[in-house]
């Protein structure tokens, strides 16, 4: 297995690509084995399907932005390595199934031509970072987020302080107040800020950390009110470096930096942040707004009397899809997705369309749709008809009719219940029995597959999650129901209340008993999330409790929306973090990488990075010897503490002076080429003994 073409990329690309190659040919011969493998893979974007043999690619578009060219690229890829099909996803990525893993390399080469990168779209990394999608046409925003959220793309990609995190790191920037990045979901959150200080107008941020959903939701802690926008990137490298070690290693459940906030309480966080700030590489980090390319806007057409094929569709089309932008005399599209698919050959005449008529700044939407910018007023019904004749112009975008939903079963280890499934037969009923709700836009309805929400359920203002539902003897495909989540605007925001569980074949009759309740009940204009706390979650559970009764339990009960065959349980291993590896030797070997790219980054003069691959060297070591005595490593922090203790303070092992104390001198000097050079020398020599200790070990045993 070899790429079968040479490709002009980047140095730094060509070189993962390689690696990627070299770690499977390895794993497939027996080298290295399947967990080592897949921690591994998940950090390029390789994710183990449900189906044996086929993998998940995740393609990582930094805030959703793809110009119709890359939307090609991926096409083609789709067809001739996937299923043909694209997935937009609730972080702005776009991904492809059925992919064998030997095919990855290639398929990487191909992305990395048209300027998209695999690296860091999965596991314990930085994942996709996301932004509001209307960033730089938004009429509210202070100012563009788009290049600070690129700025922060690229200063983290590759970056050694976030290969290897405990769990996965989230970052969302949102283009003004009312917060349509989710920021108060995520572990950083940066809204833009403007203020005047001696008469001149400066950019910040108000930043909010450490919210997550999943099992157990957290919403984000407010940071600061305004950060000034050179501090962003250093105080979220601070972050993301305490993270790293002081976050919890071996309960994957409570890795979050969620949790650690919530452990230490946010006072002592941001005092270990700011102790943090002299090992940092930038103090000031300037975004460079002239870096940012201009988007190509499309050429004047004359003017033309253009008629809609469908008149009634096109007005509400353009009054639901079509927003008018900041820029005078152009408007933005949103184009609805059913369940955030797309055909290879729909992307391909798509991507036809954006060229013919909008700028070549595509983006991917949070509630998994496309968005096209800098379109002219006189041109909007010929694109309404070319949209309209792939099938990508149906009216309600981000309305009621607009449902989220992860893919589940589909193709998911981890659904417990489909959510496609049950997101096409909702979107059936709204259109077949609440058409008047076309132009609801203060409803989201999201579905996930299991409690983890990567449709965002959590946050609904109805949301449902899938899980299983014993009766009697029988187990049945069911739905947890929550109600009353969504944002609040300025990084604030509710979660959705946990009010019933029904079988999955009640969940059409749950959406109508809860609409029709609404119609009869709410006063004049009042919002769902105003009438849901108005009659209270225990209101709403006796409204949906009659569902949970079967008295009929007929075989349809057993057959999970979009499914012909008889429910079961199947719950694999989850990849959405890279596996906790504790074999003694397979950590030895990493940490030797470790040591070899600490060697790598000092030699091309990268000081912050070689200190910091220094210092995964002690951490790393030093775990291997304490796997040796079963003692719990959970934490760096606690990987220097027990060390110290059980082998420098014992006099077991050789180290002059406290273990701790060196290997904490990261972040008590300044990131210099003196002081990196003397931290990798101490760090080779520890490695060099720890590797003699080990061996004598073996030897005694």
């Amino acid at each position: 297995m070899a790429l079968t073409t040479t490709y002009n990329i980047d140095k730094k690309a060509f070189k993962d690509i390689l690696e990627l190659e070299k770690k499977i040919q390895e794993f497939q011969s027996g080298k290295i084995d399947a967990e080592k493998f897949r921690a591994f893979r998940l950090a390029r974007g390789v994710y183990g399907q449900r189906q044996d043999g086929v993998n998940m690619v995740r393609i990582k578009l930094p805030f959703g932005k793809l110009s119709p060219e890359q939307l090609i690229c991926i096409a083609d890829i789709s067809d001739q390595y996937a299923s043909g099909n694209l997935h937009a996803t609730t972080r702005q990525d776009i991904q492809i199934h059925y992919v064998k893993v030997t095919h990855t390399p290639e398929i990487w080469a191909r992305l990395e031509e048209k300027g998209i990168t695999l690296r860091e779209a999965c596991g314990n990394t930085i994942r996709n970072l996301t932004a509001s999608y209307m960033a730089g046409i938004d009429p509210e925003e202070p100012f563009d987020v788009s290049p600070y959220a690129a700025a922060m793309f690229k200063y983290f990609l590759r970056n050694p302080i976030c290969q290897e995190l405990g769990r996965k790191f989230k970052i969302a920037f949102s283009s003004s107040e009312k917060d349509s990045a989710f920021t108060f979901i995520h572990d950083l959150g940066f809204i833009p800020k403007l203020k005047i200080e001696d008469g001149i107008e400066k950019r910040g941020f108000k930043v909010v950390l450490a919210g997550g959903l999943g099992a157990q939701p957290f919403l984000a802690h407010p940071a600061f009110d305004f950060l000034p926008e050179d501090q962003v990137v250093p105080f979220a490298e601070a972050v993301i470096r305490i993270f790293d070690r002081y976050g919890e290693r071996a309960r994957r459940h409570k890795a979050r930096l969620k949790y650690l906030v919530n452990d230490l309480g946010l006072e002592k966080f941001l005092e270990l942040v700011a102790g943090e700030r002299m090992a940092i590489k930038s103090k000031s980090f300037k975004v460079n707004l002239s870096d940012s390319p201009l988007c190509i806007i499309p050429p004047v057409f004359s003017k033309k009397d253009i008629t809609p094929v469908n008149k009634e569709k096109y007005e509400k089309w353009l009054r639901i899809n079509v927003i008018e932008q900041k820029q005078k005399g152009f408007y933005g599209v949103h184009v609805k997705l059913s369940l955030g698919n797309l055909s290879s050959d729909k992307a391909r005449s798509f991507a036809e369309i954006a060229k013919k008529y909008a700028s070549d700044d595509i983006r991917i939407t949070v509630n998994q749709g496309l968005f096209l910018k800098y379109i002219r007023e006189n041109v909007l019904a010929s694109l309404f008809n070319e949209l309209d004749l792939i099938g990508l112009a149906d009216p309600g975008f981000d309305t009621i009719q607009d449902i989220t939903a992860c893919p589940g079963t589909d193709t998911c280890n981890l659904g417990i219940a489909s959510s496609t499934g049950l997101a096409e037969e909702l979107e059936r009923v709204l259109r077949e029995e609440y058409k008047d709700l076309v132009s609801c836009a203060h409803i989201k309805i999201k579905i996930s597959g299991c409690m983890n929400a990567c449709a965002h359920h959590t946050i609904a203002n109805i949301g449902f999650h899938g899980m299983s539902l014993k009766q009697g003897e029988y187990v049945l495909p069911a739905m947890q129901v929550l109600l009353g989540g969504g944002p609040r605007g300025n990084g604030e925001g509710r979660l959705a209340d946990k009010v019933i569980k029904v079988a999955s074949k009640k969940a059409p009759d749950v959406l109508r008993y809860l609409l029709n309740d609404y119609e009869e009940h709410a006063s004049e204009g009042e919002y769902f999330n105003d009438y849901y706390d108005r009659q209270g979650k225990n209101y709403f559970y006796l409204l949906l409790k009659p569902l949970t009764v079967i008295n009929d339990l007929t075989q349809d009960y057993f057959l999970d929306w979009g499914n012909n065959s008889q429910y079961q349980t199947m719950i694999g291993v989850g990849e959405c973090a890279g596996a906790l590896i504790d074999m003694v030797a397979l950590v030895i070997e990493e940490t030797k990488e470790k040591l070899l790219k600490a060697e790598e980054a000092f030699g091309e003069g990268e000081w912050v990075d070689s200190i910091y691959y220094s210092y995964s060297v002690f951490i790393n070591a030093g775990k291997a010897l304490l796997l040796t005595k079963d003692v719990p490593a959970n934490t760096q922090y606690s990987v220097l503490n027990n060390f110290e203790k059980l082998f420098i303070e014992s006099g077991e092992l050789d180290f002059h002076g406290s273990f701790k104390s060196k290997v904490l001198e990261i972040n008590q000097n300044e990131p210099t080429k003196e002081f990196a050079k003397e931290y990798m020398q101490y760090a080779a020599n520890f490695f060099l003994n720890v590797v003699k200790f080990r061996s004598k070990q073996i030897i005694k045993i």
